[in-house]
């Protein structure tokens, strides 16, 4: 799939939306994902993650002995990423305001890891992942989302395959232009 395809399955799952929106990180932004629409439909999901999959690195398709994702955006797409690997799909969450591996997960010690996300904006909830990954033993060697709007600028300290990679304006609180500011912001993510 071209990154215009890819665009057009969002656009197809009115999962492209424009406004004014409170991002995960805090940030606002005038364009927002929403990843849950276009993974809704199975169809469409495995077409997404096995495009993902294979632009990933041959080494890391070989090698990964498992793909966590982050609850709750990143687990359908972790799961479709796992079924087109052929290997295990697990997913941190955050009982305590901290990803862990919960629910009898368990990756062996030095397990090669395959971080999966929806959509990366500065790293963080990432970075957040990686390191729950590694206290748990794994070893995430690579990361791959849907949507990089970052345009490649996020720092998850380990390589990143995105399939659309996109530099979207973000804001902080403070700086929302005035334009931005006159729409009502909206919060569409998981976390509130």
């Amino acid at each position: 799939m071209t990154e215009a395809e890819v665009l057009a399955e969002f656009r197809a799952a009115g999962a492209l939306l424009e406004g004014h929106f409170v991002l995960s990180s805090g940030l606002h932004s005038p364009v927002y994902w929403q990843c849950a629409r276009v993974l809704m439909d199975p169809a469409r999901a495995e077409r997404l993650a096995r495009t993902l999959a294979a632009r990933l690195p041959a080494g890391v398709r070989a090698d990964v002995g498992a793909v966590v994702a982050p609850a709750l955006g990143g687990i359908l797409l972790g799961h479709e990423l796992a079924r087109a690997l052929g290997t295990l799909s697990m997913f941190v969450e955050r009982p305590q305001g901290h990803f862990e591996l919960r629910r009898g997960f368990s990756l062996a010690p030095g397990t090669p890891v395959l971080l999966a996300e929806d959509v990366v904006t500065t790293g963080l909830s990432s970075r957040e992942a990686i390191a729950a990954v590694e206290s748990a033993g794994g070893r995430v060697v690579h990361a791959a989302c849907l949507v990089d709007r970052s345009g490649g600028t996020a720092d998850l300290g380990v390589p990143l395959t995105a399939l659309v990679r996109v530099a979207v304006p973000a804001y902080p609180p403070d700086r929302v232009p005035p334009e931005l500011a006159a729409i009502p912001p909206v919060k569409p993510g998981s976390r509130r």
